[in-house]
């Protein structure tokens, strides 16, 4: 009870709508979550978006505009992510992300301002902290729930401390949250001299796209911010309340985002490839991979791909290469240091394989390459080192948890048989 009692801060004003409000999370808890889990929940979402950073600038100087006439002073941070899904999201203490996906799918800068504002209004308005305090991630302290990820596979490899990040960007606002968020953006935008009306038709697009059960939408912002017909009336309503007509940016939009536009058709192929892959149409997925960097070679998933492609297929040394420029072109995301381990264990690189695992756990906490440095502990006789990688794989839900799982029992069934008894294993020899 004593670390519930820590975190208790009671009454507390809500800094945007000002009605006094039950605050069971501190803001020094808040903002310590938000600051630890900005990094490894961009990793899991796709990493950061490097091909062009005028437009991550672009983004940042919107959302800088529209932090400046809000009702609290965070240190509020904006980054886009390299995934295709159509989402944006809010950490608690204002470090806020947009998809590449989403982006492709506004027509100016005062869209681009009416999704800003809105997730600025979730930090804001403290939503994410009173998903927490409803018990979504709160006992006692901050633990990760089980909560199931919706939005990239990689987010469904984090275990440990990422696992919070996790929760949080796939809780479900309530819908006086998301009314919140709605009125308030708006008054932002207006406060900024931009044209309120841009989120009531961006609304209205949403709605249509729902209509149509498009798929990347429903996995995507739609998950976390459903849109409805009285989400577009209520917005409409805050629009004639407020009464002005401010900048909507269209020109300015289409040019900041031209370079992403252009690269749309390289990332289609991407994602194509990646679906090919899931279905273990490896062929197909090195087919797509190389269109994809025949439109764009610069661009590190690609290699990844590429990569995987070719380490599915045994071809192991090409498989390495293909990470080697991944690796080049982003030295900062987990996924292809992960993959270069694996290839690099199959071919009984050992050392070279801990490294990489141990940088891609640097970058992401995941169950994959806690298992495999489990494994790699058990070769070189550090059982102690193994359990300890082990245990934390074994806190994922996944297909290696359970391995992680199996292992653990395997480990210490001997010594400890009562703990065991009546359990039934399948445990799947590997390469170590």
């Amino acid at each position: 009870m004593w670390a519930l009692a820590a975190l208790v801060s009671g009454c507390a004003t809500n800094p945007v709508t000002g009605e006094n409000e039950l605050m069971l999370v501190s803001e020094d808890t808040e903002l310590r979550t938000g600051r630890e889990q900005y990094a490894p929940s961009r990793q899991m979402q796709g990493g950061d978006f490097l091909l062009d950073p005028p437009l991550g600038a672009y983004v940042a100087e919107v959302g800088q505009r529209l932090v400046r006439v809000s009702d609290r002073k965070l240190p509020y941070e904006f980054s886009v992510i390299n995934d295709s899904t159509p989402n944006a999201w809010a950490l608690p203490g204002g470090k806020i992300a947009v998809n590449r996906g989403l982006l492709w799918e506004l027509g100016s800068e005062a869209e681009l301002a009416a999704v800003l504002a809105h997730e600025i209004v979730h930090a804001a308005a403290r939503h994410g902290a009173q998903g927490m305090q409803r018990g979504v991630l709160l006992q006692g302290a901050l633990i990760a729930a089980g909560v199931a990820t919706r939005d990239s596979d990689y987010s469904r490899l984090a275990v440990g401390a990422a696992s919070v990040g996790a929760g949080l960007l796939n809780q479900s606002y309530s819908r006086d949250a998301e009314r919140e968020a709605d009125e308030y953006g708006m008054r932002y935008m207006a406060r900024a001299g931009y044209d309120p009306m841009a989120a009531v038709e961006l609304q209205q697009t949403f709605v249509r796209l729902n209509e149509r059960r498009e798929p990347n939408w429903l996995s995507g912002l739609f998950a976390s911010h459903p849109p409805s017909p009285e989400r577009v009336e209520l917005n409409r309503r805050t629009a004639a309340q407020l009464g002005v007509k401010g900048e909507r940016g269209e020109a300015r939009y289409r040019r900041m985002s031209a370079r992403l536009r252009e690269l749309r058709p390289a990332y289609e192929a991407y994602d194509q490839g990646r679906k090919a892959l899931a279905g273990g149409e490896t062929k197909q997925a090195l087919a797509l991979a190389e269109q994809a960097l025949g439109l764009e070679p610069s661009e590190a998933l690609f290699h990844g791909l590429k990569g995987e492609a070719l380490a599915r297929q045994g071809r192991t040394d090409e498989a390495e290469s293909a990470y080697n420029r991944a690796i080049d072109l982003d030295p900062g995301f987990f996924r292809h240091y992960l993959q270069r381990g694996e290839v690099r264990l199959k071919q009984g690189r050992w050392g070279e394989a801990q490294a990489d695992l141990k940088r891609s756990l640097a970058l992401l906490p995941t169950a994959d390459a806690h298992y495999l440095l489990g494994r790699l502990a058990l070769r070189g006789g550090d059982q102690r080192g193994a359990l300890v990688h082990f245990r934390s794989a074994a806190g994922s839900g996944s297909d290696t948890g359970r391995l992680a799982a199996g292992e653990l029992v395997r480990i210490q069934l001997p010594d400890q048989p009562q703990r065991y008894l009546g359990t039934r294993l399948g445990i799947e020899r590997g390469w170590l």
